[in-house]
């Protein structure tokens, strides 16, 4: 860029407007080895996944906001730990998909339009209502996840069977069993 028809400033190019260069649901070629068919059905499948996750990782943060009770702390502290564990997640599989040669779902309305996740209430629930809520969540993303590997595999993406396996199965599955137990009624003493 020349000096003389852009003088230097340090004045930002303000309300800049630009063309999509790339729709959702399509996916650019890589050289990774892979086919069309394949990386497409992977960005369908990893972005409804991601969808799901993004929605989850909201629910968490809600419900660690909004707890009541006598396990308010250890919850409020191991739903802000899920939290967390969700959020690297969205990064992973945002980035799968784009590495794949595909657009991620990122805006949090487009989002809202493909998750199959229920919208829970504005309002505060009782606290077993609450990890149900999130249980039912993982288990929506862990079956939805464990079909999606088992077709990439077929398909011959390694790499987004590895991913579903090792990060999205493994840790949906640790964080529901850690979730349910807190929804068995035992005594905190006997007497």
């Amino acid at each position: 860029m020349s000096t003389e028809s852009h003088p230097l400033s340090s004045q930002p190019w303000l309300h800049q407007k630009g063309e999509v260069i790339q729709e959702f649901g399509t996916v650019k070629q890589f050289p990774l080895g892979l086919t069309h068919d394949a990386r497409m059905y992977s960005c369908q499948r990893l972005n409804r996944i991601l969808a799901d996750t993004q929605i989850l990782y909201g629910l968490y943060k809600k419900h660690h906001w909004l707890l009541r009770g006598a396990t308010f702390y250890q919850l409020h502290l191991l739903l802000d730990k899920h939290a967390d564990e969700q959020l690297a997640l969205v990064d992973t599989l945002a980035e799968r998909v784009q590495t794949l040669g595909g657009v991620a779902v990122g805006d949090t309305r487009h989002v809202a339009e493909i998750t199959s996740i229920p919208r829970p209430p504005d309002g505060v629930e009782e606290v077993p209502a609450m990890l149900s809520r999130l249980l039912a969540a993982h288990e929506t993303i862990l079956t939805d996840a464990h079909d999606a590997a088992s077709r990439t595999a077929e398909l011959g993406d390694d790499g987004t069977n590895d991913l579903l396996v090792s990060q999205v199965v493994r840790t949906g599955e640790l964080q529901a069993w850690f979730l349910a137990e807190h929804l068995v009624d035992t005594p905190l003493v006997r007497s």
